[in-house]
């Protein structure tokens, strides 16, 4: 089966290309592989981590009994309670409880947004080590018409062709990860969202919980 000329033609200028224009493309190619595995293992992270937290949230406030013990949601309502139980909702109870609340919400973004520095490094950056590709190949073929002595088309277009071919695989790489960046992060922080609502409304009950303790 014959391949498409399109793919033949971009083949052939990757391996007639020069050796750091090479090295550029086959670089951000690699990136681009990298992206596309924490593009896919974070949509799907993120989508089971929510999911799960809105199970929890609902049979809690159902007042159900919530056997999901693995969600963030979960975890959150196990160290509220733990560091208000068995003492006086006084001030600085409270204040702890909140301290143990805003704690809990920073480690799960810090550990939901693991992998999208990565992502957000490519998308500023891949552009540029392209254009870099780009530079470098102009350069190379410049150098070569002045060694051959001509300016025929034939003799310029194939390395302006190889030069070009790096910016292009580094918008290829760069504008995946920027879409993907700015969705993952804007899933991240909903979820953190439903999970600070959640700990003001386990917060509410404790209050609510020791004003009837209080109660004569």
């Amino acid at each position: 089966m014959e391949q498409p000329a399109g793919v033949t033609n971009y083949l052939a200028l990757f391996w007639q290309a020069d050796v750091v224009v090479k090295a550029v493309m086959a670089g951000l190619l690699l990136a681009s592989l990298v992206s596309w595995a924490i593009i896919v293992e974070k949509s799907v992270a993120l989508t089971l981590a929510a999911r799960a937290d809105r199970r929890f949230i609902d049979r809690y406030r159902s007042g159900r009994t919530a056997t999901e013990t693995r969600s963030a949601a979960a975890r959150l309502l196990t160290a509220m309670t733990r560091e208000a139980n068995g003492l006086d909702w006084s001030g600085p109870v409270r204040d702890c409880v909140e301290g143990r609340l805003r704690l809990i919400l920073s480690q799960v973004q810090r550990q939901r947004r693991a992998g999208l520095t990565f992502l957000a490094t490519l998308a500023s950056s891949g552009p540029f080590v392209g254009l870099f590709g780009t530079v470098w190949g102009i350069m190379a073929s410049f150098t070569s018409i002045a060694e051959s002595q001509s300016t025929s088309l034939a003799v310029v277009a194939p390395g302006i062709a190889e030069a070009l071919l790096a910016t292009g695989v580094g918008l290829f790489a760069a504008i995946p990860a920027a879409v993907f960046f700015n969705r993952l992060t804007a899933k991240v922080n909903v979820s953190a969202g439903i999970l600070g609502e959640f700990g003001q409304e386990v917060m509410i009950g404790f209050t609510r919980a020791a004003a009837r303790l209080d109660r004569p």
